[in-house]
């Protein structure tokens, strides 16, 4: 048995999210920069290069990417082999949050109360998903997400008559009728299976994959390529103004599903898709 003080997971966390907060993913920044290279429209040309542009000084001035420093989601994964001491898990995963938040100087957004709101002053609580896995490590995946993207997210509850068709067709309208309001170009997470829960899990931790990873079954990696297509030729583009580029990456995850379901969720990230990652 191997023990961590939570203390460790309060401070990993605090780091966590003002780093993803001001740096994007390697395979992502290139991902914006060879789409500026290669986006044929001169306004969506122009607006990817100011996006490049933006990510230059956030990395340089140390400051956060995007005015949305998001609601904090947190993924941890604990081994079974693992006794946490010190104080509670979740307490502590808060803490690391409000610590980061104020001392990395990031945008506050959560409201205490969904209805009546009011704000919480420290961006707490997190969204936490908690899964127990073999082993004596301690996997902590930090994913500030954003809401103008994430308003723009939809689930469908198919039936298994449904089609690929149908189930691209289905990605494509909801990026079509998101139009600018995500910032694109987008990043999709897509969850198919499940239940009505599961399946949109999936589709986040889908968006907290490596954009430069393709699903390791192949029928899902043709099935994210023909996506990814499908959705470049709405001509949404960079912010809205049309072009070739209005989807970076889509990324699905998938699960077994009950015989008389298929549910499919797509989850929007904008361009500022962030998320990093700590093994303790």
């Amino acid at each position: 048995m191997r023990e961590i003080d939570v203390s460790q997971i309060t401070e990993a966390l605090k780091q966590l999210f003002i780093d993803a907060n001001r740096v994007l993913p390697e395979d992502l920044e290139s991902c914006i920069a060879a789409a500026s290279q290669k986006e044929t429209s001169p306004i969506g040309k122009a607006v990817l290069c100011d996006l490049c542009e933006n990510m230059n000084a956030a990395r340089e001035l140390e400051i956060p990417i995007c005015q949305d420093t998001g609601m904090a989601v947190v993924f941890a994964e604990i081994g079974q082999e693992v006794h946490l001491t010190g104080g509670s898990f979740e307490d502590a995963v808060n803490e690391g949050v409000r610590q980061g938040y104020l001392e990395g100087r990031l945008r506050c957004s959560v409201a205490a109360d969904p209805i009546r709101r009011g704000n919480t002053g420290d961006n707490t609580p997190a969204v936490i998903h908690l899964r127990l896995v073999p082993g004596d490590k301690l996997t902590i995946t930090a994913a500030p997400k954003g809401f103008g993207s994430e308003n723009m997210s939809r689930i469908k509850m198919f039936t298994p008559s449904a089609g690929v068709d149908e189930i691209i067709d289905f990605v494509a309208e909801t990026v079509r009728a998101a139009g600018g309001n995500p910032c694109p170009p987008v990043v999709l997470g897509v969850g198919i299976g499940g239940d009505f829960e599961k399946c949109a899990l999936l589709a986040k931790q889908a968006l907290c994959r490596p954009v430069s990873q393709r699903n390791s079954d192949p029928f899902y990696a043709d099935l994210e390529k023909r996506m990814l297509e499908r959705v470049n030729e709405l001509n949404v583009g960079p912010q809205g103004f049309g072009g070739l580029t209005t989807a970076l990456a889509v990324n699905i995850e998938q699960f077994p599903t009950h015989i008389a379901g298929l549910p499919v969720a797509v989850n929007v990230g904008c361009h500022v898709t962030r998320h990093k990652k700590i093994t303790i």
